[in-house]
């Protein structure tokens, strides 16, 4: 599904990814660790395409993303990869159903179609009762489960989550790994995990650990 090819990236004279090599099965859940400056998050970014290696290839669903040109490579991006971040990143002036509905308006589908496929993921994850809610009327884990919702949207193939559980509470942190667990069992998705949580990197089903911009063998 995924295959990263020796993957290199600097930033000014601080090499940070030293010739990474990874694959990554259909359906797979793959945990990224290790300590902070070991590259994982930048890693995770060149996957998601939202930076681009210095050298090297991704290829997702057999497609080298980065020969992709930049419109198009958003569009590709848009429809295929959610994101989900540590901060949850949703837009404080809209409700939980419009911050859900941005990635289906960002490719121009049917309001009503991306309405309708918006309000049937939150009331999956249980916020029925939160769609009109802004995101400083929400809790912790209800902001996660609407970021995971707007991950969602799209049905992408692969889902990137980055530190997803650092700032929640244990309760909220259980919820979030039975959410992912239950997003892959149902949806069939590719998840990629970047965490120090070492109760999270345990429900995936491969771990892989990075040490100095390398996957540490």
């Amino acid at each position: 599904m995924i295959e990263i090819k020796n993957i290199h990236k600097s930033f000014g004279s601080l090499h940070v990814l030293k010739g990474v090599d990874l694959k990554v099965d259909k359906s797979e859940i793959v945990a990224i660790i290790g300590k902070s400056g070991a590259g994982k998050t930048t890693l995770l970014q060149i996957i998601g395409t939202l930076d681009r290696p210095d050298e090297g290839k991704v290829l997702i669903d057999g497609i080298d993303v980065f020969g992709l040109r930049d419109k198009e490579l958003a569009q590709w991006r848009n429809k295929h990869i959610g994101f989900i971040f540590q901060f949850h990143q949703l837009l404080p002036e809209f409700t939980a159903l419009e911050n859900v509905m941005i990635p289906g308006m960002i490719a121009g589908e049917k309001n009503s179609v991306i309405r309708e496929r918006a309000e049937q993921l939150l009331c999956e994850l249980g916020l029925k009762d939160r769609m009109s809610h802004k995101p400083n009327e929400l809790s912790g884990g209800e902001k996660q489960r609407v970021a995971a919702a707007r991950a969602l949207m799209m049905s992408p193939s692969v889902i990137l989550a980055d530190e997803p559980s650092g700032s929640l509470d244990e309760a909220n942190k259980l919820e979030l790994h039975r959410l992912l667990i239950e997003m892959r069992d149902k949806y069939q998705q590719t998840i990629i995990i970047v965490t120090h949580d070492k109760d999270l990197a345990r429900i995936a089903d491969r771990v892989v650990e990075m040490q100095d911009g390398e996957i540490k063998k």
